[in-house]
């Protein structure tokens, strides 16, 4: 019993974290050291869009990161049936300007 209560974590959630923050697009780039995560959300008819919420994460905390979701994604279609991904987004990301060149 000792043991089980040293290893518990107390999570402290903020009022204003707890709201949340929608976002309908992710872009994830990495280095070898690093894995960012930029949270953004796209709004139809409005050209432009702002990062809403950036997490950098550990090569490893990414890969746990990965193996939650999938067990997640798996449990929610078990309960609530296959989510529909489409080939390509609900809304255009290309908003009539010209094409980005790397």
């Amino acid at each position: 019993m000792a043991d089980k209560k040293e290893n518990q974590l107390n999570i402290e959630l903020a009022e204003d974290i707890a709201e949340g923050t929608y976002s309908n697009l992710a872009i994830i780039t990495h280095s070898n050291t690093e894995f960012v995560l930029d949270f953004i959300r796209v709004m139809p008819g409005i050209p432009k869009a702002k990062v809403k919420s950036r997490i950098i994460l550990t090569p490893e905390h990414a890969k746990r990161l990965l193996h939650a979701l999938e067990d997640n994604v798996a449990k929610y279609e078990v309960a609530n049936g296959k989510i529909d991904t489409r080939d390509e987004p609900p809304f255009p990301l290309n908003f009539g300007g010209p094409t980005a060149q790397a």
